[in-house]
């Protein structure tokens, strides 16, 4: 293990943040580069090496942590980076873009701060490719067998990147010009720059993956004639139906889901746009959501030059303690201050959105809204609490109701969809249609980054079994799984 009294000799510290007027003028992310690996070695130290590791039960990926924290302790990094890389395709993304369930799992955690778990992660793997340690696998043969995987987002490239290495010929189709899912323009650049997808697309092209970008399952080919390519499909589509807010004044110019705002300003990133089409430069900016997607529109105003910044949330604000009812090791609903929080704005709890004003030409001015309570499970508004506030740009981040409809993919393959909307599967990830398998967030629904990684690599099983009647692949959780939540 690692220091026996690590725990006891060292208290908690965290990557530290480039101060806030210097990274709102840039694009870059928002950790001071190279201000952990000073300090990780005694933060490892602080993991007890418990007898029953919780951590693990925190991460659906099953992460070794325990193990690599005590590499990372004497600053093996080569170890510390097999064992990291034994349960997870991705660890500098999870690192960087994961709430961190393990840590709210942690032992330590009961009466002390936890173990910073997510930060030793993206050291190992910050180092490891730093040294060279992360290089292309690829399968000593290949099975003849070819695969087709729709979307390319963390499920779907987990997915493929388990298929490759067990020697199949993995095509993974995505509809955008790049690849990368939500990673890529979902994401903003001050979250994770996209440096760190490109560098993975070539590992994994030298394994051997294939990629099409700017082809749509459902429009572009029929799902029937690429069934018909390839000898099993994984649907890794992600859900990607953003839940709506049909008020009156909806369809005001300035209102915007915010997928629709995000990637522009990613797309700027790229170098697709000189500016976006879509800014918040000098404007009044209203964020209706109050979660991790909420706080990406809220990072990308301020960096935008907002006028200002009012971030909405439904729910009344959580508390900063657990709560009774959600003990340890759960994963308690706790108030967070993001990055772009501590950029500024305001953020208002326990509200609900009446309506939208616009001016003569149609482009929205103000936001309408009232407090709310919960009464009997009920959202009530309360009697003269409405008011307005300025608006002309609004983005509605409130979550995602399933997998795309419309673009015919599940109505050409005859799909079954569970009670939520969902692409519905067996034990095996495998759709009604044999050999059309599932993973990620076109079947559990919207849910987070380690979750769809567990469920490509899970499904990437499935489909080998398929193929060759046996697999030797890790199958970190069952579909029906779920966080350790109450």
């Amino acid at each position: 293990m690692a220091d026996p009294k690590g725990f006891l000799n060292h208290g908690r510290e965290v990557a530290q943040t480039r101060p806030v007027g210097e990274r709102v003028q840039d694009w870059n992310e928002v950790y001071v580069p190279g201000s952990l690996l000073p300090i990780i070695s005694k933060q490892a130290s602080r993991c007890m090496d418990c007898g029953i590791p919780f951590c693990h039960q925190g991460c659906p990926l099953g992460n070794l942590i325990p193990e690599w924290n005590d590499f990372a302790y004497r600053e093996d990094w080569s170890a510390a980076s097999e064992r990291l890389h034994a349960t997870n395709n991705f660890p500098e993304f999870t690192g960087r873009l994961c709430p961190a369930p393990c840590e709210s799992a942690c032992v330590l955690g009961i009466n002390q701060p936890a173990v910073t778990i997510k930060n030793v992660e993206v050291s190992i793997i910050d180092k490891a490719w730093d040294t060279g340690d992360v290089l292309p696998q690829a399968p000593d043969r290949l099975s003849g067998k070819t695969v087709a995987v729709i979307g390319s987002g963390p499920a779907g490239l987990a997915a493929a990147q388990q298929l490759t290495r067990a020697g199949h010929t993995v095509v993974v189709y995505e509809r955008a010009d790049r690849i990368g899912g939500l990673l890529r323009y979902g994401i903003p650049e001050f979250k994770m720059e996209k440096r760190h997808i490109n560098r993975r697309i070539e590992q994994m092209r030298a394994e051997g993956t294939k990629f099409r970008t700017g082809v749509e399952i459902g429009r572009d080919i029929d799902a029937t004639k690429l069934r018909k390519r390839h000898d099993a499909v994984v649907i890794a589509a992600g859900a990607t139906t953003s839940r709506d807010l049909p008020v009156p004044g909806r369809e005001l110019k300035g209102v915007y889901q915010a997928m629709e705002y995000l990637p522009l300003a990613n797309k700027v990133q790229e170098g697709d746009y000189v500016t976006t089409p879509v800014s918040a430069e000098g404007k009044h900016v209203v964020v209706i959501g109050g979660g991790d997607t909420g706080a990406d529109c809220v990072g990308t105003a301020h960096r935008q030059g907002a006028a200002s910044v009012t971030q909405l949330e439904i729910m009344p604000r959580p508390g900063e303690e657990r709560n009774p009812n959600q003990p340890w090791p759960t994963f308690p609903m706790l108030y967070k201050v993001t990055s772009a929080h501590e950029e500024g704005g305001e953020r208002v709890y326990a509200v609900s959105t009446t309506h939208f004003e616009g001016d003569e030409d149609g482009n929205v001015q103000f936001l309408h809204l009232t407090e709310v309570d919960f009464i009997d499970g009920k959202l009530t508004p309360k009697p003269g609490t409405e008011r307005k506030i300025p608006a002309q740009l609004v983005t509605l981040a409130m979550g995602f109701t399933g997998t795309d409809r419309e673009n015919g993919l599940v109505d050409q393959f005859s799909l079954d969809l569970d009670e939520r909307g969902n692409v519905a599967r067996d034990a095996e990830f495998q759709t009604n249609v044999p050999g059309v398998f599932v993973a990620g967030d076109a079947g559990r629904g919207q849910s987070l980054i380690v979750w769809a990684i567990a469920e490509g690599r899970s499904a990437a099983q499935g489909v080998d079994r398929f193929l060759t009647g046996a697999s030797d692949l890790p199958s970190p959780i069952r579909p029906t799984d779920r966080s350790l939540m109450v």
